[in-house]
């Protein structure tokens, strides 16, 4: 069972987002929606949590349980209502009720029935074993979190439809469904049109002179995670420690690819080093080379806020002429085929999680306007290869058509503000005050397009305001007590190669996303969206599960991805296109 956080605000008591130093009020767009929840796993447990901030209120279960009357039916997860809704004064117009089923194994042709099961037979276990040499559980319920997440983007974009004139009566996903998103690039990277060697060896022992990837452990008995973006903070940083030049050379490719290939095998000189001097003294050479450090936490905070997303309206008069998508009046008589067609986002976003946000967006049917530097994004040419573009970046950005600008000059500027003001959302990954110093703010936004949803897909948040280390995912899990959380009985906690984190905060993302252009859609106002990699890490933290890393129980075995693509039970959760790529995790059923 998933434990609940000790701090959980109401949604509109929190004074953390702001517009010219003034707070400005959390939106609800649930407000009064009955919820009926049945089912006790992660899965319904954490949807209920995040529909609830959303202002939904819960209403007891009877005999609409879903499936059989006396519960739920096998194979199901959890099953979700929002009641119909006769509330017009809020500009929803009478929405009618949609419910949602959480099915275990949805479209994979497998008996699952647990968490454990799932991990195992969608590859989960493997690529979070390949840091161990062989296939390991993560300690919490991850696929059953992403599931639930899940289910409320569906609940959310079905009564985004409804809204529009187009009800959506039932959404289906599953938590198989849901596992296979989490492992896409993996999969995606071993059925590429070139083989992706490491793929193969995961679960092989060491070559002679490696050890296992950070976390390293100082003299005075400080273990601590490192990150470097660039060779050049790589090179200063064991320089300054006295490290041979042609050491630091071979650990480098492991390092900077351990986010593709979720396995680093570095040089044992590193740690040795590390392991005889003072903590003080390497985060003195972290801080001259701008490498980020921090330590590994052995628990979470206890004081971390909830829900994991901040969502304002913006202050003034609507933008919009009435509730509801003023650009989707004129062909109302015609179904949407998806519940986020005619939307427009712009995403200025790089790595995994604004990515896969906007990837998620898109597969609901936004039409996603991707801004690359000059030349484009170099993480294309990053191999494996399918056709001629990485087949990781493929799994992630397929689709989505490409403008490119530099947001550093006036130009590339206007360029993007002029996409930005044709466009429902605007979402970014920024650095903090990036944004700001590109002319890309939110105060500036807002005010040439009031209608906007901006969105701010960050590392820490506020956490650590203008000295924030870098944001990235393995930081993230040390600092939040993730790490130690995902880490196997009796050994030292470390934070999982597979990107659990960025995948999590994609996810929270785009939820937020789509509950801002639902309260858009029905008050006129434009949305401040706000959400974080730490915000999706101590959300997870509610998530664990002892019994996931207790003895081994019957079910499948653990499969690794380039087996699921051979594996004729997955046929129809896969599906190719110049690599196999899972296919969209909701079915949606009028």
């Amino acid at each position: 069972m998933p434990r609940s956080s000790v701090n959980q605000p109401g949604v509109a008591d929190d004074p953390s987002l702001h517009l010219s130093g003034k707070p400005i009020k959390q939106s609800a767009p649930l407000a009064g929606v009955p919820l009926v929840a049945v089912g006790e796993g992660t899965a319904v447990h954490l949807a209920t949590r995040h529909l609830l901030a959303l202002g939904c209120s819960p209403r007891p279960t009877g005999g609409e349980q879903g499936a059989s009357g006396q519960g739920l039916r096998d194979g199901v997860a959890g099953w979700l209502s929002l009641g119909a809704d006769t509330d017009t004064d809020t500009g929803r117009r009478g929405l009618p009720q949609v419910e949602c089923v959480i099915d275990w194994a949805g479209p994979v042709r497998l008996p699952l029935g647990g968490e454990a099961e799932v991990q195992a037979a969608c590859g989960i276990s493997q690529v979070h074993g390949r840091r161990y040499g062989r296939a390991t559980p993560l300690g919490i319920d991850y696929a059953s979190a992403v599931a639930g997440v899940l289910a409320v983007q569906g609940l959310l974009a079905a009564r985004y439809a409804a809204l529009r004139g187009h009800p959506v009566r039932q959404v289906r996903t599953s938590v198989a469904a849901a596992a296979l998103l989490t492992v896409g690039q993996y999969i995606a990277a071993a059925t590429a049109d070139e083989p992706a060697q490491y793929e193969e060896r995961e679960e092989q022992a060491p070559p002679p002179g490696a050890t296992e990837a950070p976390p390293f452990t100082s003299q005075d008995g400080v273990r601590f995670e490192i990150e470097a973006l660039e060779p050049g903070q790589w090179l200063a940083f064991w320089s300054r420690l006295g490290v041979d030049r042609r050491v630091i050379g071979r650990g480098w490719p492991p390092f900077q690819l351990r986010f593709a290939t979720a396995s680093c095998r570095l040089p044992v000189e590193l740690s040795q080093t590390i392991a005889g001097l003072p903590y003080q003294e390497i985060t003195t050479a972290a801080a001259g080379a701008g490498v980020g450090i921090v330590p590994v936490r052995r628990s979470g905070p206890r004081d971390y806020p909830a829900p994991p997303w901040r969502i304002a309206r913006t202050p003034g008069a609507a933008d919009l002429p009435h509730p509801g998508d003023r650009q989707h009046h004129e062909g109302a008589q015609r179904p949407p085929a998806r519940p986020l067609d005619g939307v427009l986002v712009v995403e200025l976003t790089r790595r995994l999680q604004g990515p896969l946000a906007s990837h998620l967006l898109a597969q609901l049917g936004a039409e996603v306007v991707r801004v690359e530097p000059i030349g484009g994004d170099p993480l294309r040419g990053v191999p494996p290869m399918a056709g001629e573009v990485s087949a990781r970046f493929h799994a992630l950005n397929r689709g989505k058509q490409v403008i490119e600008a530099d947001p550093r000059s006036p130009g590339g500027q206007r360029a993007i503000r002029e996409l930005v003001d044709a466009a429902d959302v605007f979402l970014h990954n920024l650095a903090p005050g990036k944004a700001e110093a590109f002319g890309l703010g939110a105060e500036r936004l807002l005010t040439e397009r009031p209608g906007l949803v901006y969105a701010w897909a960050s590392g820490w948040g506020e956490l650590f305001g203008d000295a924030a280390p870098f944001g990235t995912d393995y930081l993230v899990q040390a600092h939040s007590g993730l790490a130690a959380l995902v880490t196997p009985p009796g050994r030292p906690a470390a934070p999982s190669l597979m990107t659990i984190t960025d995948v999590f905060g994609g996810l929270i993302s785009a939820e937020a996303v789509l509950a801002a252009l639902l309260a858009r859609a029905a008050t006129g106002r434009g949305q401040l969206v706000g959400s974080s990699l730490w915000s999706a890490a101590v959300t997870l933290l509610d998530t664990v599960s002892p019994a996931l890393t207790a003895a081994p129980t019957a079910g499948p075995p653990p499969l690794a991805p380039a087996q699921l693509a051979r594996d004729p039970r997955f046929a129809a959760a896969l599906y190719r296109d110049r690599c196999l790529l899972p296919r969209a995790p909701w079915e949606f059923h009028r």
